[in-house]
């Protein structure tokens, strides 16, 4: 049994096996693992990191990092929510094998995402997935802190029934307005009534979750595409990225040399582009800043327009050869996307690009 918590005692050192105290399932797949120090340790650490565990599953122990989803404004033990993918090797055996009473050698706490390293008035936290776990343990301390956060959070799933810690966020939003919920789901649950947004996070989404997004210090948090979208999404808008944080579901990051550098494809502004009219016989030289839809009014040719969001999908036209820098707001299918199709009113032309028009 362990020792009851003494407040003389020193912050867990991970020469200190983790033991299991309690596990409590979520979702499908998906369970929260407490654990608690056998000396009665606490817990010290930012909101945000990972621990590593070290798994022995059949054929050798792995081992697999975990982003804490406690906070330790609540030091007397440390939890972390996983939730067991396709494949999944070590978190399968957790959720399988791992009770109350084991005990796991564990690493850490370490990792640089954390809103406490960036302070900020207001937050926008933007999570898909097993990706919500730092923002919910960043979100529990700013309840426990005592002060009205202002925190806009917004996550996406497949389902409603598929939101990680749904109850507990709600609970904590219906006692403090600064703390405003944005679900987004593919699809609805059968037979159950969902009253919140649907579909792939667009501009257009985002814009009416948080309408001053602009002012916001952003997390974000989940697979590589979905934060590769919302990178897309912001600069897009004009959005400062350099006040833009993630954390990547690969390879755990520790220190600040550590972080990947992010080599999106964007517009820059002032480089040349080239848009070929082939139907036309136009060549018109534009900057990669342009839209497809701009240079081709600019050119006198008319390509049936609406929007000018990416929503509606007239502009759909065939892309012959080069590439072009597209933010849809889901006017356009990925099948279409596949064969070709671009929006003019939201491309840019990366290069020299030839369109049938």
């Amino acid at each position: 049994m362990m020792n009851q918590q003494n407040w003389t005692a020193k912050p867990w050192s991970d020469s200190e096996m983790l033991e299991c105290a309690m596990v409590v399932p979520d979702v499908a797949d998906t369970a929260t693992f407490t654990f608690r120090a056998p000396s009665g340790a606490w817990f010290d650490y930012q909101p945000g990191q990972f621990i590593t565990l070290d798994l022995p599953v059949p054929g050798g122990n792995v081992q697999r990092t975990y982003t804490i989803s406690s906070s330790p404004s609540r030091p007397l033990s440390i939890s972390i929510t996983v939730k067991a993918q396709k494949g999944s090797i070590g978190t399968r055996w957790m959720l399988e094998h791992l009770k109350p009473g084991a005990r796991i050698k564990a690493y850490g706490p370490s990792g640089i995402f954390s809103f406490h390293r960036h302070k900020a008035k207001k937050y926008l936290f933007i999570s898909a997935g097993s990706g919500i776990t730092p923002m919910m343990s960043m979100t529990t301390w700013a309840w426990d802190s005592g002060e009205m956060p202002d925190i806009t959070f917004v996550h996406a799933a497949r389902r409603p029934s598929e939101i990680i810690f749904r109850e507990r966020l709600e609970q904590f939003a219906n006692r403090v307005p600064g703390l405003r919920l944005r679900f987004t789901v593919g699809a609805p649950d059968p037979f159950r009534a969902w009253h919140g947004y649907e579909g792939r996070l667009n501009q257009i989404m985002l814009g009416l979750m948080a309408p001053d997004y602009l002012e916001r210090e952003v997390f974000c948090c989940g697979p590589e595409p979905f934060m590769q979208a919302v990178r897309e999404m912001l600069a897009s808008l004009g959005y400062d990225m350099a006040r833009y944080h993630q954390e990547s579901f690969g390879a755990a990051v520790r220190t600040e040399a550590e972080a990947p550098v992010i080599h999106d494809v964007v517009p820059i502004e002032g480089s040349a582009a080239e848009v070929v009219f082939a139907r036309s016989g136009v060549t018109a030289p534009c900057a990669e800043t342009d839209t497809v839809l701009a240079v081709a009014k600019r050119s006198g040719l008319n390509i049936p327009s609406g929007c000018n969001f990416g929503l509606c999908g007239t502009c759909k036209v065939q892309k012959l050869s080069g590439d072009v820098h597209m933010v849809h707001n889901g006017g356009i299918s990925e099948d279409d996307i596949a064969a070709g199709f671009i929006l003019a009113c939201c491309s840019h032309p990366m290069g020299q690009v030839e369109l049938a028009v």
